[in-house]
């Protein structure tokens, strides 16, 4: 529980510095299993840059574990603590910006930020939004293309989305047309809390050739059900990043998380020094990494080729 004296801190102006310690709004997403170690990088380049925790600068965390509503319940708290800038993800951005338009908002990964109308653009976000994009339509193409690599035969790919995030429109629009292109079938199944996980999975028995689960809080907090079910009943699975594959999944492509996170540590620093979000361009990942479960693979009968092995970032036996 935090103290009287970081309760009563009241949010800055843009270029306005305060007297009494700022609190950073830390509105985690997930669960601290899935996003902990992303938190952590955040807080150690933070760190890096001159702000400690406790010392000059107070961190209030948040846990969502992918809760749309408690997301939003915590973005207003944060926003009646009147704390001095929100770093969030995910639906986190969306939840947040609604909740102020005052406040400072960084994100450390969220998909088209400008599509999804949280910011005017990407050189000039205008408002009090910035942060790091991970362009997810631009992915589709890609993941579509590795599965292929790996089982030549696919003929039904199968998307798992949470409909509750408005990043996966583009995202969709992806999977449609990377499959069309490829003439390859392709399959949504929706969902919205984790109640509805087991059902969606139980659909896919014996009708999908491979999974694409769409990385966000809520596939990411269930990851183990997911994985569990998709190995059951033999379907591939690839997913957004690495953390799936670590629990079982096949294979991951997209940016480094750790990375991002620890990006998003620069805005904030920018920011508590008094810049100005609106004058800070989105910026775009840096790194990106293709992991792949070689046990996995084997469990599921697929032959990897060490052509495709060797393009692998790492191979985990």
């Amino acid at each position: 529980m935090t103290g009287t004296a970081a309760l009563v801190s009241t949010s800055m102006a843009y270029g306005q510095r305060t007297a009494k310690t700022p609190i950073v709004g830390f509105l985690v997403a997930g669960t601290q299993a899935s996003h902990g170690a992303w938190v952590a990088a955040f807080v150690e380049r933070l760190s890096k840059l001159g702000w400690t925790d406790g010392r000059n600068v107070k961190i209030e965390y948040r846990w969502a574990a992918g809760d749309v509503r408690q997301t939003t319940e915590f973005a207003a708290e944060f926003v009646q603590r009147k704390v001095d800038v929100i770093v969030t993800s995910a639906y986190g951005v969306v939840a947040a910006k609604q909740a102020t338009s005052s406040i400072p908002i960084v994100f450390a990964a969220y998909g088209d930020a400008v599509a999804n109308g949280i910011v005017e653009s990407l050189a000039r976000p205008g408002g009090n939004v910035t942060g790091l994009s991970i362009q997810p339509r631009e992915l589709s193409s890609k993941r579509l293309e590795l599965v292929r690599d790996i089982i030549p035969s696919v003929r039904h790919f199968t998307a798992l989305f949470n409909t509750n995030y408005s990043g996966v429109t583009q995202e969709v629009i992806g999977i449609r047309a990377a499959c069309a292109k490829l003439n390859i079938e392709a399959n949504i199944v929706e969902i919205q809390t984790a109640d509805d996980i087991d059902a969606a999975m139980a659909t896919l028995i014996g009708q999908t050739d491979a999974l694409y689960v769409y990385s966000e809080p809520l596939t990411n907090a269930n990851k183990s059900r997911i994985i569990k079910a998709a190995t059951a009943a033999k379907i591939p699975t690839i997913f957004g990043f690495r953390e799936f594959v670590d629990a079982g999944g096949l294979i991951s492509y997209g940016a480094n998380f750790v990375d991002l996170f620890a990006r998003a540590a620069e805005f904030t620093d920018k920011i508590l020094r008094g810049a100005t979000p609106a004058d800070m361009p989105i910026q775009q990942p840096v790194k990106f990494d293709l992991i792949i479960n070689l046990k996995s693979a084997k469990a599921l009968g697929l032959n990897v080729s060490e052509t495709f092995l060797s393009r692998a970032d790492e191979v985990i036996e």
